[in-house]
Formats: structure tokens, C-alpha cells, sequence
């Protein structure tokens, strides 16, 4: 980090060291007047020293079920504190990367890849699985020999291996191999919906995605994949190789160590491509290359990461879903869809046949900005009654980079015949696109064509009208500029990536939304954690500051981000029983990790022993599950009843009660889910008199 942003982070250290706090009135104020104060000078001294706050934890992470190892690779040691782990699903479709030859051309290879990669050291780390006893710990999650675990690095002196696994997480995952394996050029819609279910199938137990995909038709599904995971929370990476991984010399070594560490340690919640080192928006790229391992590109918009001696994210640029609604996958897909290439002399029946039923959509390429010959009258014509018809048409350039406009009148006569203008798309988004909002039902031809017109998951170019502030433009970050003498744009970046985190956890310590958006204005990214990994939302939820939350959500926090104890925003809800604050994480999609449930048996038992029905009722909303046994192989019903607590009994026997009839065992009860979606309330919660 630059000296000039360690400074500031020893400024903000020394006034942390203040032990009396105003009232959350004041403070609101008077952190919104310094971030909006254009001289220091106009600074009230005592305003900077109640700005400032500092977290600490009320109490202690709870040792693992399973023995875990340190950093150290298996060397045990109790200077080195115990890593985390990331579990991550993957999921191989098939394709280059785990095919071998016959006859003397390539073909997928079943049940062949995981054993190859077991034989890896790069990729699996046998000892630490062994003496973990991690087979056994997730064998109830698929087939032992499917589960591997990345090494971490084994002497301290490897910066590269430190940089690549700062974090200092263990990378669990486990390969769920399709049957047969598929040559990507095979692939179809159907196998989009399945690759689809599968992540919605197991969304709530891994961190991450990995599918590894064949390179023919890898942007199609990208693409596909991007429009058909609704409000998606965590990373989905496909990635694959241009050479088998069996191979002495290949790429599908790197790509997957590559995807892995993204997928295992950052949230990113984007469907992505990763290749050659970067790591791209799933809907922005295409094959450029078919013999180069640097085989995509994205023309119209820069890697979300670079895999270089550091993992670099460009957190400006990571879209989100800015939602309160749950992942869900849509597989309905029209296939009444196609890509048409203008060329000069095409024929107006060559048009007219490929516009004719059951065609609902189609993908026009055009020439440059997205032009095509304005005195050709019989191709217009076409063009018109088709769209007359019903048949909606994308506008999209051939060319690998640049945006469809009208600036000639080539251009405005597709615009005036009903086309609909497709921006920078790539032809591969385009049509997923098309036939994504093609299958909504619910929508008439007019909305389909507003949504078409829309950025649904960053494939277009973003409306520049209401664009944020550049950072220099921000007079709080200016103060601190001209103190610390600093001009570039790097140096000003690594000022506000210092700052910004541990001030936008001061804003949601106190409920102060007008200085959240103050932060944001600054090109902060809100989801930022500060020393701890605690992220505005981790604290907001601590404080129960539901307008917070509420802010936090719509501008794209997310509710997967742990701290350095492994905790979520939701366990800390949980934890300081906020009760709305609970319902609108789990609303938006938030579930416990894995991690948080290893000892919840014994924290639920603890809470019926003391017939604590507010904690009981707060785990029951936050999706936990209360027949959870604790350490000794009792469930809190058996505790209740050892201890005679008949209001705990009555309460967990009206939640068995429901759960027996209901599909999902672990999802509260709502009194009307077309009404409001609200929690059902026990009556064996206490009333008050």
C-alpha cells in the first residue's frame, strides 16, 4: 500500500484511541460534515475524533468439529492461527480440458478427471485432507473421492504462493462430473437449464461456482447462464483449456487454480469467464482464437481481475444485483431465435425465409455502428413486416469492438423499420438476451422490448447520464489529497481504498445513510470490509439499523461477505436479535455458511436449556434448524424436556408441527406468502401482561 495511505490509516488509528462517544445524533452529523468539508481547517477538531469508531468482537469464534491445520501446510503449529475454509462446487460439463485421444482425435474421458487430479500437488493436497479427516467431514455432501482441497503455501518465504492465498483460506471443492460429458459443441438449452438447476440446487452449501466448459460455445453459455441466475449472490465461473489437462504442457492447470482461488475468495456475484490469467463478465466476451491459450477477449469492457503476481480486482467495475430478492434460476430459454449476417448482395428472400414462422427473434449483425444499405427498399420492407408480425429484432455490429448508434442515416433506417438498438453487445449475449426475455410469459411485446433496451446483468454499455463523481471530484478526498501532497490517480485510489471501508462502518455504526451515500459518491465500493473483513452490512446488522440495511441492499452489498471470524451479516442479526433485520436478509437470500452451523446444535440446546424462545425464534426466521443436535447428541426438544421448560416444548413442537408438513424443512413459516411474507408468530412466544 502507498506510505501516503498508511499514514492516513495511523491518523484514523490515533483517533480511534477516544473513549467517549457522542450521542448517534451528533455523530450522523458530524461524519456527514466531514465528508462533505471542502478545507481542513473548517474541521472542528472534536468532529474528527467522534467520526472515528472501532469495532471490536464481544466474543470468540468457537473451535471447529474438525480438525483443522495451519497455513503451514501439515505442520500443526500455535503461532499460526487456523485457516479458513472456501468450499467450491465444480462442475464439469465436459470439453478440452478433460479429454484424451482415440483413435487420434480427442474426446471426453469419464471419471477420469478427478483421478488426475489427485495427482497434482498443485491442485490437491493429500496429507491435509488425510489428517483433517476432511473425507469423512464431507462425505455427506457426494462421494468422498470427489472432494479435494488446494494446498496452501508451505514455507512463508513463497510470497507469490502468500499473494495468490492472502487470505489464508483453504480452497475445498468438490467436482460433480455430468454423465456423458459433453463436446461443447453440443451443448444445447436443455443443458443450460441443467448446469442452471445444479447451482440453485446447491447454492446454499458452497461459496462459489466452477464450471468447466468446452472454449466452442463457452461465451454462448456464459451468456445464457448470466440472464438465467436471477439475483445471483456468488461467484460462477466457467473456465476451461485449450490443451487437456493431461497433457505435460497444457493450460487447464493454470485456468483451474485460477478459478478456484476466485471463486474460493472473493465475492464476486457475477457469472465470469476465467482465461489466460483474467478474469472476465461472462456476457461480454467471445473466442477470438482458436490456437492461442490467450483464446477470449472482451472488446468492450477491461477484465473484472487479473491473475498476475496479484490477484487484482477491479471492484468499480463488478456488477450487482442492487436487490432484496432470492437467487433464482429462470430456465425457460425460446429457441425460436437466430443470428442473421447482413453481407453485400443478400437477397430479400434469403431475409424473408429466415424471418418467417416460428421465428420470434432474431440477432441482425450488422455493418460498422450498426448500419445496413438504406436503398435497398425490399430488405426494409422485410424488415418491417416482420417486426408488424411480432418478430423482435436486435441491432449489433460486426465488428469485435464498438456500439450500434444512429448517427447515419444507414443506421436510422433499421431504427425507423423497428429494430431495436443492441449498444456494444456481443452477438452471443445479444441472443441469449433475446431469447431470455422472449420466454417471459407475464411481459406484451412492448415490455419485452423496453427490457431488451435495458442493462439487465452489465452486457451493455450503462446509461453515462447518471454516472457517480470521479474521485477527484470529491472534496473530502481533495482534503486529504493536498495534506499528503498527493496528485496521481493511484496515489488517490489507494487514499480512498484505505479509507472509505472502515468510514463507511463508522456511517452504519450510527445509521447514517446520507454519509453512506457521501462514500459511495466517492467511487467506493460498499461491500469493502474494513481490518476485521466486517463490511458495512456486518455492522449495520450488529446495530439493527434497518434503513441501513435496507440502503446497503439496494446498492449491491452483499449478504455472503464473512469476517475474520468467519461470521456473516446474518449470524450477527442473529446474534444481537434483530428480528426485521433477519427477515430481509433471508429475504434477499442469506443463509448460514457451514462454518456458523458446526456448533449450532449446542448454542440452540444452550437456548432451550435457559428457555430462551427470542433466541430460539431468531435462529428458527434465520433458516436455522432446531432439531440441530449439540455436542452430547441431544437436540434442544430432549434438553427442554430433561429440564422441564414447557414453553420451549410448545414452541418446538408447533415448529415440528409445520416442518412435517412442509417441503423445506429448514424455511420459517409465513402466515400468507401472497400477502406481505410475514413470519407466522407462536404462540408459545411469551406475551406480555
Amino acid at each position: 500500500m502507498h506510505s501516503s495511505a498508511i499514514s492516513c490509516i495511523g491518523i484514523m488509528a490515533e483517533c480511534k484511541k477516544s473513549t467517549s462517544y457522542p450521542s448517534p445524533a451528533s455523530e450522523m452529523t458530524s461524519l456527514t460534515r466531514a465528508l462533505s468539508h471542502s478545507r481542513l481547517s473548517q474541521l472542528d477538531q472534536s468532529d474528527v475524533f467522534k467520526s472515528q469508531t472501532s469495532f471490536y468482537r464481544s466474543n470468540v469464534a468457537q473451535p471447529g468439529r474438525r480438525r483443522r491445520l495451519s497455513s503451514s501446510n501439515s505442520v500443526e503449529s500455535l503461532d499460526v492461527s487456523p485457516c479458513a475454509e472456501a468450499r467450491v462446487l465444480v462442475i464439469n460439463t465436459g470439453g478440452t480440458i478433460g479429454m484424451m485421444y482415440h483413435n487420434n482425435v480427442l474426446s471426453p474421458e469419464p471419471n477420469a478427471f478427478v483421478k488426475a487430479l489427485r495427482k497434482l500437488p498443485i491442485l490437491h493436497d493429500e496429507q491435509y485432507a488425510l489428517q483433517t479427516r476432511m473425507y469423512d467431514y464431507y462425505s455427506t455432501s457426494g462421494p468422498q473421492e470427489n472432494t479435494l482441497v488446494l494446498p496452501m503455501p508451505t514455507h512463508l518465504a513463497d510470497e507469490l504462493s502468500k499473494r495468490l492465498c492472502k487470505q489464508n483460506k483453504r480452497i475445498v471443492y468438490t467436482v460433480l462430473e455430468y454423465s456423458p460429458l459433453l463436446d461443447s459443441c453440443n451443448m444445447t438449452t436443455d443443458d443450460w437449464a441443467t448446469i442452471g438447476k445444479d447451482i440453485e440446487k446447491h447454492y446454499e452449501k458452497y461459496d462459489g461456482f466452477v464450471i468447466l466448459h468446452g472454449t466452442d460455445t463457452m461465451a454462448y453459455t456464459a451468456s445464457a447462464l448470466s440472464f438465467m441466475c436471477e439475483h445471483l449472490g456468488k461467484p460462477v465461473i466457467l473456465t476451461g483449456s485449450q490443451v487437456p489437462i493431461y497433457e505435460m504442457r497444457n493450460d487447464g492447470r493454470d485456468n483451474l487454480l485460477g478459478a478456484l482461488l476466485i471463486a474460493g475468495q472473493f465475492v464476486i456475484p457475477e457469472v465470469c469467464l476465467y482465461f489466460h490469467n483474467k478474469l472476465y463478465r461472462g456476457n461480454r466476451v467471445t473466442k477470438v482464437d482458436s490456437g492461442s491459450f490467450n483464446a477470449f477477449n472482451s472488446p468492450n469492457l477491461a477484465p473484472l481481475a487479473n491473475a498476475e503476481v496479484d490477484i487484482k480486482i477491479n471492484w468499480d467495475t463488478v456488477w450487482r444485483a442492487n436487490t432484496t430478492s432470492r437467487f433464482r434460476v429462470s430456465t425457460q430459454m425460446n429457441r425460436n431465435v437466430g443470428l442473421l449476417r447482413l453481407f453485400p448482395g443478400i437477397t430479400a428472400m434469403t431475409v424473408k425465409s429466415f424471418l418467417q414462422a416460428p421465428m420470434e427473434g432474431i440477432v441482425l449483425e450488422t455493418y460498422g455502428s450498426g448500419n445496413a444499405p438504406d436503398n435497398r427498399a425490399d430488405l426494409l420492407e422485410e424488415f418491417r413486416n416482420a417486426t408488424e408480425r411480432g418478430v423482435i429484432m436486435v441491432n449489433c455490429t460486426q465488428c469485435l469492438r464498438g456500439s450500434v448508434t444512429t448517427s447515419y442515416a444507414t443506421g436510422k433506417a433499421l431504427s425507423d423499420a423497428g429494430l431495436v438498438a443492441g449498444c456494444d453487445m456481443t452477438p452471443e449475449a445479444a441472443l441469449c438476451k433475446l431469447s431470455y426475455v422472449l420466454a417471459r410469459t407475464d411481459l406484451n411485446k412492448e415490455a419485452k422490448i423496453k427490457m431488451l433496451s435495458q442493462n439487465l446483468r452489465g452486457e451493455m454499455i450503462a446509461d453515462l447520464q447518471g454516472a457517480k463523481l470521479t474521485l477527484s471530484d470529491s472534496r473530502f478526498i481533495q482534503v486529504i489529497a493536498k495534506s499528503l501532497s498527493i496528485s496521481c490517480k493511484e496515489e488517490l485510489e489507494a487514499v480512498r481504498d484505505a479509507l472509505t471501508p472502515t468510514l463507511a462502518c463508522a456511517a452504519s455504526k450510527v445509521g447514517d445513510v446520507e454519509a453512506l451515500d457521501a462514500i459511495k459518491e466517492m467511487g467506493s465500493n460498499l461491500s469493502l470490509g474494513d481490518y476485521d473483513g466486517r463490511t458495512p452490512l456486518h455492522i449495520a446488522s450488529c446495530e439493527g439499523h434497518l434503513k441501513v440495511v435496507q440502503y446497503l441492499l439496494s446498492q449491491g452489498a452483499t449478504v455472503y461477505a464473512k469476517d475474520r471470524y468467519g461470521d456473516t451479516p446474518l449470524r450477527n442479526a442473529v446474534r444481537f436479535r434483530h428480528k426485521e433485520v433477519v427477515k430481509l436478509l433471508r429475504k434477499t437470500g442469506a443463509h448460514f455458511s457451514r462454518d456458523e452451523l458446526e456448533d449450532a446444535g449446542s448454542e440452540l440446546c444452550s437456548l432451550a436449556a435457559s428457555a430462551d424462545i427470542e433466541g430460539l425464534e431468531m435462529w428458527h426466521l434465520a433458516g436455522g434448524d432446531l432439531d440441530t443436535p449439540g455436542y452430547d447428541g441431544q437436540t434442544p426438544m430432549e434438553v427442554a424436556k430433561a429440564v422441564g421448560n414447557e414453553v420451549v416444548i410448545d414452541f418446538l413442537h408447533q415448529v415440528s408441527q409445520y416442518h412435517a408438513q412442509s417441503d423445506e424443512s429448514n424455511e420459517p413459516l409465513f402466515k400468507d406468502i401472497a400477502e406481505n411474507g410475514e413470519y407466522i408468530e407462536f404462540s408459545a412466544c411469551p406475551k406480555e401482561s
